[in-house]
This record gives C-alpha cells, structure tokens and sequence, in this order.
C-alpha cells in the first residue's frame, strides 16, 4: 500500500486529481481551508472513498461532512485497529461501485476523475472554476440548473446574486468545446432560469 500526504486543502486536490488514490483519509481542519470543502470539490468528479479524522466531535460537525459527501467520520482519539476496519469496509464497498465516468459530446470527451478535457484529442485546458462549472452541468445531463444553484455551487453562497459570473463563464466554455459558440448545441442557455447540458 502506498501512502501520499498532503497538507493542505489545494495540495490534497491536486494529488486526489492526478494520483486518483483508492481512498482518502481526510483531518477536518486543513491550513488553508474547510475539510468540507475538499470533500464538496472531489464529489464533483469522484466516488472515491473519504474517511473524515476530527476532534470536532459534534454532532452537526459529523452531519455537515457526511452531507458534503464522507463515506466514514471517526472522531480523536481513536485506536489505529479502528481506523484499518473502516478502511477495509469502505474499500469493500467501493470496488462494487461503477468506475467514474467519461462523457462525451460532439468532439469533446471529458473525464471527471482525471480531470482532462480533449476535443478532437487535442487536450483543452480549463481553470478550476470553468470544470466545476462543466462537471455540475455534465452530472445533472438534460436537467436544468438554476443560475442560483450553479452560482451557489460553483462560487458558493454569497455569489448567487452575481449572475454575470455565469456568463462570463459559460462563454469561456462555449469558446473551448462547443463547435458553433454563438449558436451552442450543448451547453445550452434557458432564457430567465439558468443552463442545461444535453449530449
């Protein structure tokens, strides 16, 4: 087995993106962010199994990190046998589960466990934020979203009266991987609601 660590909340990101590890065991207070936040993030393009270590022992504590997205929450202290039977139960669990996606539409095939866009195999490079953008949309395939839902989700919840984020931002991702930009045939506009991605 081999163990990589990383201590900070943008570092884990990085190296949960492009180590794509069988599990990962994740302390609630990071340096430069919310564990919450890791989680929320990787859930956009993973199942990957994450077990929360806190001393943060309450109980809305426990239920805000399993909502974001822990599969195991075990609170300090705790003895190194626990920690090895929940890793073993959350590895059995997950080798059941289905391999995260690619998806693919016109000439762009998108994977959102490594994080690599391609059209016409040539790889498109996307911020950040214009994958979280891409990969909430591709979740949620044929279903419109809400510029409220997207901006929350996206930006978080004090952008979601700045709609012009949107804009901007699907415009840059119409630019990159739809054929005709002014005229998209997937990433589509929903006049006075929000956004729609249809394969």
């Amino acid at each position: 087995m081999k163990i990589v660590e990383a201590e900070q909340l943008q570092r884990g990101l990085i190296e949960a993106a492009t180590r794509k590890p069988d599990l990962v065991i994740l302390d609630l207070g990071l340096p430069d962010g919310d564990g919450n936040d890791f989680i929320r993030e990787v859930r956009q393009w993973s199942s990957m199994p994450v077990i929360v270590l806190s001393a943060r022992s309450d109980e809305q504590d426990k239920i805000d990190a399993l909502d974001a997205g822990a599969d195991d929450y075990l609170t300090k202290p705790f003895g190194i046998g626990e920690l090895l039977a929940r890793v073993r139960v959350a590895l059995r669990r997950h080798q059941s589960s289905q391999p995260d996606p690619i998806v693919k539409f016109g000439e762009v095939s998108v994977d959102l466990a490594a994080r690599r866009v391609l059209r016409n195999e040539q790889e498109i490079h996307l911020t950040p934020t214009e994958f979280r953008l891409l990969s909430l949309l591709l979740n949620n395939a044929g279903k419109v979203l809400t510029q409220r839902q997207l901006l929350n989700q996206v930006w978080g919840p004090n952008a979601v009266e700045h709609s012009h984020y949107l804009r901007i931002y699907m415009g840059h991702l119409r630019q990159k991987l739809e054929t005709n930009p002014t005229q998209p045939s997937h990433l589509l506009t929903e006049t006075g609601i929000g956004y729609r991605f249809m394969p």
